[in-house]
């Protein structure tokens, strides 16, 4: 079975709602309620409950609402930027120039939707503890799971917000609205979740798209990585790596090629830590990876995947990253940036323009990642350049590529939306090459430097395999791919954390991990304001005035719509707003 949460029944939407200690999204309440709540009390309700809770994981239908932070992480990163044109999703253009709002109405949809995550997660514990005839081992793995989720989401509130209030199953708010202050840490009582979790889960489960024990341990292991405690998740990290299996039974590995990671097809691999299990053809869009349905090319037509929107555009800084030395290494002292070695690239040329093709030392993940003019674009065809592009001037030249649809499952979207781009394809949270990293960044900060570097070419040796070069459909290989391994021990802790810090770049880029990254490693100023000074020129209609303010932007506004329903006694606006 491909996936737990399709076609729910409508009471227990209804039912998470009017049971929920926050309030959530309007569009539910006009639903009649078509069932007794007694019955949620049962197994039966509790497990719906359950699988109510994991389908919040990717938003429901909300933009920015789930877990693959494309416009919190990554465009707030430097990887991209919002794409399209000026008007369009205009809430989007203070988020990327870091000149968010409080009423902004992007930042309330976060906050709202993942507080809807957790008062699923809390009415699972609840009703459990009121049930009858669940068995001790059931109780347990249910509560195990509504943990781990609880956890998930309380870690999105966390490092988008830092300090929330923490609500748990033991508030009952039926008899009015919750008012609890964001004063307290969330850290420990999240950190309690997952540890919970990793002890409890099973190693296996009956449906792939649930958690297990392994991914509660990456999880957990991640949670200490961003509390800077390197030993306990480096204790956390090697056991995974040893030991660590999916949900069915594989041992966490990498995928050989890749850019089936990202396809239908490379779904549920031995990669695949935690993702949120889509599903296309069920009429009912939600179901589907939602949150990328705008980030397809534009005017695509049956010409390539999508046809709508053009959002989600990779910078110039992000595609250039992916330049190569003689040994094909990154070029870790920024020197991508320079004109001798910026990537070239077909800005301002119409697609009917010939044009030359840079020719230079690429990581070839670069063409998994980024969609370039003239280089083959999944399976169908060469990317034909602006085309594709709403407003290029706007935009740039490029189009995201992880997590497009391929021409042959094409029939596997959710045609039912107002767009084609809702695809049946998984999105991964957690996936075994972000362990690696995040392991080996443990072993920087504890000094094992020659484990860090193992961990760092493993995944690096990956990329290095020709079967998964991105080839043009006549099977040449579409660029001069030349990528390397770290051969050379490094030679001190700075220069090992730069290699990994930038690996993570590369890897990961277009994942929404980038701008969180930045944050906890302390250099989120710099670096963020040196991708604006190189970006503002190549894209003068936007990004020209834009500052990142440390001490600020590390975090999103608390919601003035929040402040104003709890009272601005109960919430603590964050610093700078």
């Amino acid at each position: 079975m491909k996936t737990i949460y399709k076609n729910k029944p409508v009471l227990l939407l209804v039912a998470a709602i009017l049971l929920g200690p926050l309030a959530c999204k309007d569009k539910f309440l006009d639903v009649p309620l078509t069932g007794a709540l007694t019955e949620l009390t049962s197994q039966k309700g509790v497990e719906e409950l359950l699988i109510g809770a994991y389908a919040e994981v990717n938003g429901r239908g909300d933009w920015h609402g789930g877990a693959t932070n494309w416009l919190w992480g990554s465009i707030r990163g430097g990887d991209a930027n919002k794409g399209t044109n000026a008007g369009d999703f205009s809430s989007m253009n203070p988020v990327e120039r870091y000149e968010t709002e409080t009423v902004n109405s992007e930042v309330n949809t976060k906050w709202r939707d993942t507080y809807e995550g957790i008062s699923r997660t809390n009415q699972v514990l609840f009703n459990m503890a009121k049930a009858t005839g669940i068995s001790e081992a059931d109780q347990k793995r249910i509560s195990a799971e509504a943990r781990f989720l609880r956890g998930h989401y309380y870690f999105e509130l966390k490092k988008n917000f830092g300090n929330v209030p923490w609500i748990d199953e033991t508030k009952d708010y039926t008899t009015g609205a919750a008012k609890v202050p964001n004063t307290v840490d969330v850290w420990p009582n999240l950190t309690a979740d997952f540890q919970y979790a990793y002890e409890n889960l099973p190693e296996t489960q009956s449906q792939v798209g649930r958690a297990n024990k392994w991914a509660a341990a990456s999880y957990l292991a991640k949670a200490y990585l961003y509390q800077k405690n390197y030993a306990k998740a480096k204790e956390l990290f090697d056991l995974v790596i040893a030991s660590g299996k999916t949900t069915d039974g594989k041992k966490y590995a990498l995928t050989p090629n890749f850019g089936q990671l990202f396809r239908l097809a490379g779904e549920n691999s031995a990669e695949s830590i935690f993702a949120f299990q889509a599903t296309g053809g069920a009429q009912n869009t939600n179901n589907a990876n939602t949150e990328y349905a705008m980030a397809m090319p534009y005017n695509s037509g049956d010409k390539g995947p999508g046809g709508c929107c053009g959002f989600f555009m990779p910078s110039f800084d992000l595609a250039a990253s992916y330049r190569t030395d003689a040994l094909g290494l990154p070029l870790l002292d920024n020197s991508y940036r320079l004109p001798a070695n910026e990537l070239k690239n077909d800005e301002g040329i119409k697609s009917s323009d010939p044009f030359t093709p840079d020719a230079g030392n690429l990581d070839p993940r670069l063409d998994h990642t980024v969609g370039r003019r003239g280089i083959n674009f999944v399976d169908w065809g060469p990317h034909p350049g602006l085309d594709w592009i709403r407003d290029q001037s706007y935009a740039g030249p490029y189009t995201p590529k992880k997590y497009t649809y391929s021409k042959a499952e094409d029939n596997t979207r959710d045609k039912s939306g107002w767009t084609p781009g809702y695809t049946a394809t998984n999105f991964m949270i957690i996936r075994f090459a972000d362990v690696l990293l995040m392991a080996a960044e443990c072993e920087v900060e504890v000094g094992s430097l020659a484990k860090a570097q193992e961990y760092v070419n493993m995944v690096r040796a990956r990329a290095m395999n020709p079967e998964g070069f991105v080839k043009q459909l006549n099977g040449t290989v579409a660029a001069n791919y030349v990528i390397g391994l770290y051969n050379t021990p490094w030679a001190d802790q700075a220069t090992a954390r730069k290699a990994v810090q930038f690996e993570r770049k590369l890897e990961l880029g277009m994942e929404g991990h980038r701008f969180y990254d930045l944050v906890r490693w302390g250099i989120a100023e710099p670096e963020l304001n040196a991708y604006l000074a190189f970006e503002s020129p190549k894209i003068p209609s936007h990004f020209p005035g834009a500052k990142y303010t440390a001490g600020q932007d590390e975090l999103l506004p608390i919601p003035q719509r929040q402040i104003d329903l709890q009272g601005k006694d109960v919430l603590t606006q964050n610093p700078g707003y």
